[in-house]
């Protein structure tokens, strides 16, 4: 994935939103989505955070057509979701090693701010679910999450489109000795992202249909 949409993605949390997956699980660690730096994200936290964000656009929503639609639209919201999960540890541990922090005044004026330009606090919950897949319980997270990135750039003298930026993210994905379930791909140390794996054998299941990955 190109450096600038990366970065795009990152500090505008746009998770595109996943289906759940059928398929193997990885032995090595029995009931985990992922291994991050020895600790685990298992796959009831995972199933968790994406039914969070199904409930969110259940309520948002009265009608079943436009429900129908709302989950269309986040067809990708279990690994996008395992994606943003792990990047969240890679980017607090290159913030870490980088003497970078967030504090919890900075979440609460970035937060102020946007909710100003969103017409409130509702309408910026609204908007973030809407375009981003973020649950309103998980803003104030990804608030900090877009803080520590921000931050960070600063620190190292560039901008988070620059490889200066990603290049400190690889080295954290490295120490962190990152290890995915197959079911939901492998982790691009260099790329400090999740890649889908060529897995014939994993079965994606959406509303209404199945379909078969490459």
């Amino acid at each position: 994935m190109h450096r600038r949409r990366r970065s795009a993605l990152l500090l505008t949390a746009a998770i595109a939103a996943a289906p759940l997956i059928t398929a193997c699980g990885n032995d090595a660690h029995p009931g985990a989505a992922a291994v991050v730096g020895g600790q685990r994200i298992t796959v009831a936290q995972l199933e968790n955070r994406v039914n969070e964000v199904r409930a969110a656009q259940r309520a948002a929503v009265q009608d079943e057509a436009q429900y129908e639609q709302a989950v269309s639209r986040t067809g990708a919201l279990t690994r996008d979701t395992l994606h943003n999960m792990v990047l969240d540890r890679v980017l607090h541990r290159a913030a870490r090693d980088a003497g970078v922090t967030v504090t919890r005044k900075e979440i609460q004026q970035m937060r102020a701010g946007l909710e100003q330009q969103a017409g409130g606090a509702k309408g910026l919950e609204t908007a973030w679910l809407q375009q981003y897949g973020i649950a309103p319980e998980r803003l104030d997270e990804n608030l900090r999450l877009q803080l520590e990135a921000q931050k960070l750039a600063r620190q190292l003298g560039t901008d988070t489109t620059r490889p200066e930026f990603w290049k400190a993210l690889s080295a954290a994905s490295e120490k962190l000795n990152i290890d995915l379930n197959p079911r939901y791909g492998t982790w691009d140390v260099d790329k400090s992202g999740r890649v889908d794996a060529k897995t014939p054998w994993v079965r994606d299941v959406t509303t209404g249909s199945q379909q078969q990955t490459t």
